[in-house]
């Protein structure tokens, strides 16, 4: 991976619910570059939907995808890249992540996060949250704490529409991103 095409990326990490989506897409708009999400082009390649690979082939299966789609999307230049909330999880994609561009995260406090993912266009496109939803945002915030850390920087999303977490990132946006 050449150094100099790669490093414009844009890549969007964070907990569920933090709008890496809506805000990757926002970006990609006002830069005029092309919007990435590493979990449409997992069911596109795919063939079937996230929640029916962790129901047929279990998290594993769909955590090897995310690694090999993320490495595939971040050889390619000028785009803004959300990422699944788990895509963190693997060093070795982190280290993808690094290489390809700019890490933003994005936080929410707790409270807000459960708002979000339980909103009635949430319910059920969100696999890791079958159950008690409030019980599995507060397990997984807790066992991911530190896991966006290595972002180049972060941006709490909580009081903030997806609109004025856009505008901030671009104000951001190193020189030799854009």
């Amino acid at each position: 991976m050449s150094g100099n095409h790669s490093s414009r990326n844009i890549i969007i990490v964070g907990f569920m619910g933090t709008g890496k989506s809506t805000v990757s897409r926002l970006m990609s708009e006002r830069l005029g570059w092309e919007s990435k999400d590493t979990d449409e082009e997992i069911e596109r390649l795919a063939g079937r939907s996230i929640k029916e690979m962790f129901a047929e082939d279990g998290e594993q299966v769909f955590r090897d995808w995310e690694s090999r789609v993320l490495s595939d999307v971040l050889s390619e230049g000028r785009q803004v890249v959300a990422t699944g909330g788990g895509a963190v999880l693997r060093e070795s994609n982190r280290r993808t992540m690094l290489s390809g561009g700019w890490v933003v995260a994005l936080t929410a406090d707790k409270a807000s996060l459960i708002r979000r993912v339980t909103s009635m266009s949430a319910v059920g496109t969100r696999p890791l949250l079958a159950g008690d939803a409030e019980e599995r945002v507060s397990t997984l915030l807790e066992t991911r704490r530190n896991a966006y850390d290595f972002a180049h920087v972060m941006v709490d999303t909580s009081n903030r529409s997806p609109s004025e977490v856009a505008d901030l990132l671009l104000r951001w946006l190193p020189k030799s991103q854009a």
